[in-house]
């Protein structure tokens, strides 16, 4: 996991998750749009599309569960940690 920083925002990819990014863009269809390692607060999250997908349909690799948004699929809490909502059991 990586340590969480606030104000790293120009981080496109978690480090510890370069290996996992590289590995789904290079051995499949799939294409990552966005992903998170969750900081050891939330699950990580791993975006994908496809070429067979619907333009405005995305998949959430390790919850399984589709995404109907093009952008903005994280939010920020009080604590500046970004989440997927509808990956997140409350």
């Amino acid at each position: 996991m990586c340590e969480f920083n606030p104000k790293n925002d120009g981080r496109r990819i978690d480090k510890c998750m370069n290996w996992l990014i590289h590995f789904v863009n290079h051995s499949s269809k799939f294409r990552t749009v966005a992903s998170c390692c969750g900081h050891k607060k939330y699950p990580p999250t791993l975006i994908v599309t496809h070429p067979s997908y619907d333009e405005d349909v995305k998949l959430e690799v390790f919850s399984n569960k589709i995404i109907r948004r093009k952008k903005k699929f994280y939010v920020k809490d009080k604590q500046g940690y970004f989440y997927i909502p509808e990956c997140v059991n409350k």
